[in-house]
């Protein structure tokens, strides 16, 4: 009697992981079919390779030095009148970059995947933040853009789909922020597309930023990361304090036309102010052509002389280079002097 009712309990119990509720089975078919295609892991931490761009990623961009941008009139305005000392102020000291400062920045990166409990699809991935990026989170489980009238924010709203083995993101709702640190913005109309693809322990991340406001055509730039397990990505909170006493209401800013340094960049490489300031005609390989014709570099090198990242001293004309190759030794066995010469 007692083996009866334990084998009436053991098919009762069968059936009913059998018979799942059919909205249930709905939504575990649409998790499976989400997860397909989608067998690469971008989870792990990523150290950030300065291979390309380092100075404007690493010590920063000069000021005045807007080569290579398509920006306009508007946005060489904003950065014409930036000071970072505006930075120092409390009220600014944690405004975050934007999420496009994911390939413009210094930072290291930790990618997370959150997971659907019941299949086990890629419900989000989420990039932590650090110092000044704020976190991002993109979201796989295609749930559709908030309205535009929702709040904008650093991190903005990002969905992702698979193409292939490249997982592409578009993002928007961005708060206005900077590009380059010294001063170039984007608007709050910008939108973002990313393109991760995965080589092994390579991580290649393309974004293509659009905006109608401040940018003549889409600005493009890539960022390499390493998967380093020695890297150590955590939360660094910001806690404004004063650091330098002002007047109430007292911004830093240039008034237009008085900022001293923008000709210290084009003067540092005998670049045409023209090239200097940027714009969609100077970002062409037709534009350089034009300028090498004419163009005379400098005599010699007064910053960043070393290439890389090997300046031990940077934007110093008297740096001093560091070189990890060890030092000569002399051989084991020296070669014997020649004879003293008979006279």
């Amino acid at each position: 009697m007692q083996i009866t009712r334990t084998f009436a309990a053991a098919a009762f119990t069968l059936a009913s992981l059998v018979s799942v509720p059919a909205f249930a089975q709905g939504q575990v078919a649409e998790a499976q079919a989400r997860l397909q295609g989608t067998g690469i892991d971008l989870s792990g931490t990523w150290a950030n390779r300065l291979h390309e761009d380092w100075i404007e990623r690493a010590p920063g961009p000069h000021i005045g030095d807007y080569t290579g941008l398509p920006i306009n009139d508007e946005a060489r305005a904003v950065a014409d009148a930036y000071q970072v000392s505006m930075q120092n102020m409390p009220e600014r000291q944690c405004i975050l970059y934007t999420s496009q400062y994911i390939v413009l920045g210094p930072q290291n990166l930790r990618i997370q995947q959150e997971l659907d409990p019941i299949s086990g699809a890629v419900l989000a991935f989420q990039l932590s933040g650090t110092v000044d990026r704020p976190p991002h989170t993109i979201w796989m489980d295609g749930r559709p853009a908030p309205s535009a009238n929702a709040p904008h924010t650093a991190g903005g709203f990002s969905t992702g789909r698979w193409e292939g083995r490249m997982l592409t993101v578009t993002t928007t709702h961005l708060k206005t922020g900077l590009v380059w640190r010294n001063g170039v913005p984007h608007s709050d109309q910008a939108t973002m597309v990313e393109h991760y693809i995965r080589h092994e322990n390579m991580l290649t991340v393309t974004m293509i930023l659009t905006d109608p406001i401040y940018w003549e055509e889409p600005f493009i730039r890539s960022a390499t990361f390493e998967l380093d397990a020695n890297t150590r990505v955590i939360p660094e909170p910001c806690e404004p304090q004063v650091e330098i006493p002002r007047s109430p209401g007292e911004v830093p800013h240039y008034l237009p036309g008085a900022n001293p340094y923008l000709t210290e960049f084009p003067k540092l490489y005998n670049l045409p102010d023209e090239a200097a300031r940027g714009g969609a005609k100077t970002t062409y390989p037709e534009y350089g052509k034009a300028l090498r014709s004419t163009y005379k570099a400098p005599d010699k090198c007064t910053v960043y002389c070393c290439g890389g990242t090997t300046l031990a001293m940077m934007n110093n004309s008297q740096a001093v280079c560091r070189t990890d190759d060890p030092p000569a030794t002399p051989p084991a066995n020296p070669p014997a002097a020649p004879p003293a010469r008979q006279e």
